[in-house]
């Protein structure tokens, strides 16, 4: 039978806890081959997610598959064809890099134990470190094993909760670099980030606040989405702190965020906007200009248009 189009294609997937909707109604389409971003704020679902997509969670509502298996029903299935990497380094420190992946390799039965392991810290970097205790590692060498670890039992499908969190930019573009080869040789990535520049690495990407898909898509089909104008204001550190509570309020100014020396002012009414900035930057003698907005600009905007949802317990009788 031939592989689906999508490794996920779910709808309508919901999570309560008590009385509060973690996910609400979610769907997703992540096409086979493909490293697919998922982007939002601390509490905003996308760990929840994860782990109804990998079979570790049951949803209260929804359906869909992965890799053409029915996350409800098929769930042990699932387990056997991901591999699922946490934001906590969760290997024995007190065991060597070797010795980690040979008690991994021992836990899905692999057969040919030695040279499976032996590829897999060739494959990662770690051959000439084999034999040292995982708990003397860097962040960015954990990251290595953990991700080693992970692709031990030949996966086709990996999610990556927040996997670089911590460690060094370096050591993050060599993790990414890896990554895109694996999604090359056909491996699907789900990987959850805050980092704008991990986002643009990705083939698509989803964004998610308090439960709910916000926008999806390539990086450019979601900075186009949210039909967003954005101004650069540069110049002098004190007329740009001066420019800045100026535009505050101002029409067309739905967003003032410095950015290094500059500033970026945002908006939906792009004359607005552009009448504002204009009038402002002038009487600060500063320079402006219209810039194409990015995945950072996107994303605050969308959260400041997202309130944070209020639970309420429900009451005896209610």
């Amino acid at each position: 039978m031939a592989e689906p189009d999508y490794a996920i294609e779910v709808e309508g997937l919901t999570k309560r806890f008590d009385d509060k909707v973690v996910v609400d109604h979610f769907g997703l389409r992540v096409r086979r081959g493909q490293i697919y971003g998922f982007l939002g704020p601390n509490g905003s679902g996308k760990t929840t997610t994860i782990r109804m997509l990998c079979g570790l969670l049951t949803p209260d509502e929804g359906r869909g598959t992965c890799l053409g298996f029915d996350i409800r029903r098929e769930s042990a299935r699932i387990k056997r064809e991901v591999g699922y990497m946490t934001q906590r380094f969760s290997l024995y420190e007190d065991l060597s890099i070797a010795e980690n992946l040979e008690f991994v390799a021992r836990i899905y039965g692999i057969a040919r134990r030695r040279e499976r392991v032996d590829a897999a810290l060739e494959r990662l970097g770690l051959a000439r470190r084999r034999r040292q205790l995982a708990g003397t590692l860097s962040g960015g060498w954990k990251q290595r094993l953990a991700l080693a670890a992970c692709l031990l039992h030949e996966p086709r499908l990996l999610l990556l909760d927040e996997p670089t969190a911590g460690v060094d930019p370096g050591a993050r573009r060599e993790f990414w670099a890896h990554l895109h080869e694996l999604a090359h040789e056909g491996m699907t990535v789900l990987v959850s980030t805050h980092y704008m520049d991990e986002a643009e690495r990705c083939h698509a990407l989803a964004y998610i606040a308090y439960g709910k898909l916000l926008a999806s898509g390539s990086a450019e089909e979601v900075v186009a989405g949210a039909h967003l104008a954005t101004w650069a204001i540069e110049g002098e550190v004190a007329a740009l702190a001066t420019a800045a509570a100026a535009l505050k309020g101002a029409p067309g100014a739905d967003m003032v965020v410095p950015f290094g020396s500059r500033l970026h002012v945002s908006g939906t009414d792009a004359g607005a906007l552009a009448a504002s900035v204009t009038r402002v930057a002038a009487a600060a003698g500063l320079r402006a200009a219209p810039i194409e907005p990015g995945l950072e600009d996107v994303f605050i905007h969308l959260m400041r248009r997202t309130p944070e949802p209020v639970t309420v317990a429900h009451q005896a009788g209610g």
